[in-house]
């Protein structure tokens, strides 16, 4: 007996080991040469005034060097003589690198634009700087996790990705958000705080965010490029619905109606319940939500075994594949992730503000969050062959 519980303990050790490294290479905590705190955004470290650069291969914030030729730069633990991204000194404010002898001008997050609003408009240069910060969160974690991105714009016309960011003309007609054949269109307004915070309210959503956004309709693409024509098609529909029923039926039917009273019970969001596409997308955002700010707690030191939060953990009765080789880690992020939002929601409250998370998962939707990270692993895996 004694000897099985060693075995068992030592076991969950390496798995607890295997998410913290998991966790290191999509954390957000980086530090500058003169060691002080650096953050995703920055482009100058505020202590030294090191110029800094975001490596997307690597997935790391680094203080640079001076390179061989004017206009390179070197990085730290890396030969490849580097560039600014050409959106450096624009609005955006990119601070990602490319290989100095990339003929392209923009790095990777940033060629995958194909429209953006006029920059002669003040507003419209402080709303794309908002969304680029946004969309350059979205792309590095997208890297990070082994997914597919290639510019729809420049390199991959059948597969790829691209963005329009719009903003609705006076008198219309509305830009609408939304993705379509791998294009995702964006209205520019949504940076805008208020007008934001007047659209959360009127749609009666508990979180409306240009990242949330971006992470939903960047699910949407990714069921074209994962779940549709794939061995993942049928188990698909068996879980989230058959995605043959009539949109615009449902769409109609979601705004004359509203979701089913009991929605809480089986889905992430009362919109995941409107079409099984959109319940896909929801449940595709939640797990980027769940990935990314379970790395960045740990990132900064922060583990839920260091948390006094009283939770009842999921077990494997709340999994759509409890024999799945991942299980143990997935229950395992998602209880940890779990005791951290308690903590952060409470924290959030100290200030009088919203909920940091203002969701409430159920056995349902955890299935369908595993069920996404299943998809991404074998992307990931099949990437790797």
């Amino acid at each position: 007996m004694q000897d099985l519980l060693q075995s068992l303990g030592n076991e969950l050790e390496a798995q607890r080991a295997d998410t913290r490294a998991r966790a290191k290479r999509l954390s957000r905590s980086y530090k500058c040469r003169c060691g002080a705190q650096l953050f995703f955004r920055n482009t100058k470290c505020l202590t030294c005034d090191a110029q800094l650069g975001y490596l997307p291969d690597d997935g790391r914030l680094v203080a640079l060097q001076p390179g061989p030729r004017p206009g390179t730069w070197l990085a730290p633990g890396r030969s490849d003589v580097l560039k600014f991204c050409a959106n450096r000194n624009s609005p955006a404010a990119c601070n990602w690198m490319m290989y100095a002898a990339n003929p392209a001008e923009h790095c990777i997050a940033c060629r995958l634009n194909r429209t953006i609003p006029s920059l002669d408009d003040a507003d419209n240069a402080r709303y794309w700087s908002a969304i680029e910060i946004a969309k350059r969160r979205l792309v590095s974690q997208l890297l990070a996790l082994g997914l597919p991105v290639r510019s729809k714009v420049q390199e991959d016309p059948e597969q790829g990705l691209m963005f329009d960011f719009l903003r609705s003309p006076p008198g219309g007609p509305q830009v609408m958000t939304g993705h379509a054949n791998g294009l995702i269109t964006l209205n520019v307004e949504e940076a805008d705080d208020a007008k934001r915070e007047k659209m959360r309210h009127a749609m009666r959503e508990p979180y409306r965010t240009l990242l949330g956004h971006f992470r939903h309709e960047v699910g949407h693409y990714y069921w074209d490029r994962l779940i549709w024509n794939t061995k993942w098609l049928e188990p698909f529909r068996q879980l989230f619905g058959d995605e043959r029923a009539s949109y615009a039926e449902a769409l109609k039917r979601n705004y004359e109606q509203g979701p089913p009273a009991d929605w809480a019970r089986s889905y992430i969001s009362s919109y995941a319940t409107m079409h099984p596409w959109e319940d896909w997308a929801e449940s595709w955002a939640h797990y980027m939500h769940v990935v990314d700010s379970l790395a960045t707690a740990m990132g900064f030191g922060l583990d839920a075994e260091d948390i006094e939060a009283d939770i009842v953990p999921f077990g494997r009765d709340a999994l759509y594949a409890p024999d799945d080789p991942n299980a143990s880690r997935f229950l395992e992020l998602l209880n940890g992730w779990t005791e951290i939002m308690v903590v952060c929601n409470e924290l959030a409250r100290s200030m009088g503000q919203p909920d940091f998370y203002p969701f409430v998962m159920s056995k349902p939707a955890v299935a369908k969050l595993q069920f996404v990270q299943m998809v991404v692993f074998q992307s990931r895996a099949e990437a790797r062959l």
